[in-house]
């Protein structure tokens, strides 16, 4: 071999032959199950759209009971009750909820106003018992218009004999704040036209701030509503109610019990009873205090108004006090 071929093949040499060009087969095969895999992804996209859009009309259509935080939940647009700190009944819904979990969904629209939350139609009570309980709330979602959501609001309530005569009468005179006409709102309670006027009537003649310290009071009716509204008319009736509101024995009863302790403080004294009662003046300001006498017991009413707190002082004196009075009667009777 010449020095010129000897340089040339140094050169030209070949690093290395290329992998070998693989049968026609196997390279259709590869490019087959690529395509393939790719295939079913997109059928599984396809079917997972097509599962969340059926979800999403059974949802819509009210066809299916989900699961909501009741934080995206907001009460109705026309509130139906009346909630105090004392109320057996919803401790008894919490304990049956925490036990055997929520039998019956509640009922809720999207938000008109906002895209995020729902709004409760009908299921309050089990609403809060959920937040109570820190669980999820189980709904079924429909799209409603305000007048179907009220009437469903108010049909459900009157099924399951929920609402009280005093929420009922409430209710009533909400929705016709809100605008609504009365045939909704006579659809709503399933009730006539003279009815709706003696419950919107009833709502009207008590202030709805006294209402809410009472609560429902399930056991009162309307001719107790009624008589009840006529007692706030004599003077200084409303000023009575609302210290007896604010005392201790008020708070700790329940609804039922709030409701007679203040029918029974505003009864009308007869001629007898009246001479025996008076007024107390403390401090130079008159009615701060009232001295009730009666056949079977003596009542001191303060006024928490006028002074805030005392009513509690005395009380926490009636031990010291009545050993000062059985000490003073020793003594009288001892001069005698």
């Amino acid at each position: 071999m010449s020095r010129k071929d000897t340089v040339n093949s140094l050169f030209m040499m070949k690093l290395g032959s290329p992998n070998p060009t693989p049968p026609e087969k196997e390279r259709e095969r590869v490019r087959t199950g690529a395509v393939s895999a790719m295939g079913a992804s997109l059928q599984e996209l396809t079917e997972g759209a097509r599962a969340a859009s059926k979800l999403k009309e059974q949802i819509a259509s009210g066809m299916v009971v989900v699961d909501l935080d009741p934080a995206m939940v907001d009460g109705s647009m026309v509130n139906d009750r009346l909630i105090i700190d004392v109320d057996p009944d919803f401790q008894e819904l919490v304990a049956s909820i925490r036990e055997s979990g929520q039998q019956v969904p509640i009922l809720v629209r999207p938000h008109p106003e906002n895209a995020e939350r729902y709004q409760v139609a009908y299921g309050h009570r089990r609403l809060r018992a959920a937040q109570h309980l820190g669980i999820p709330v189980k709904a079924v979602v429909q799209p409603l218009s305000d007048n179907e959501l009220v009437i469903a609001q108010g049909k459900e309530n009157l099924d399951r004999k929920d609402l009280s005569y005093i929420e009922k009468a409430l209710f009533a005179r909400r929705l016709e704040e809100k605008g609504f006409d009365r045939v909704t709102i006579m659809a709503a309670l399933s009730t006539d036209k003279a009815d709706l006027s003696r419950y919107i009537a009833v709502a009207r003649m008590i202030p709805e701030s006294l209402l809410n310290q009472i609560g429902p009071a399930p056991k009162a009716g309307r001719a107790r509503w009624l008589a009840m509204a006529d007692r706030l008319t004599v003077a200084d009736a409303m000023d009575n109610a609302e210290a007896l509101t604010g005392q201790r024995d008020f708070l700790m009863a329940d609804s039922d019990g709030r409701f007679v302790k203040l029918f029974d403080a505003l009864a009308p004294a007869t001629a007898s009873n009246a001479s025996n009662d008076r007024d107390i003046v403390i401090n130079g300001t008159v009615k701060a205090a009232r001295l009730e006498a009666r056949r079977a017991q003596t009542s001191l009413v303060f006024n928490n108004k006028i002074v805030p707190e005392f009513g509690e002082y005395v009380a926490a004196q009636l031990d010291q006090l009545y050993l000062q009075f059985l000490k003073a009667n020793r003594k009288d009777k001892g001069r005698n």
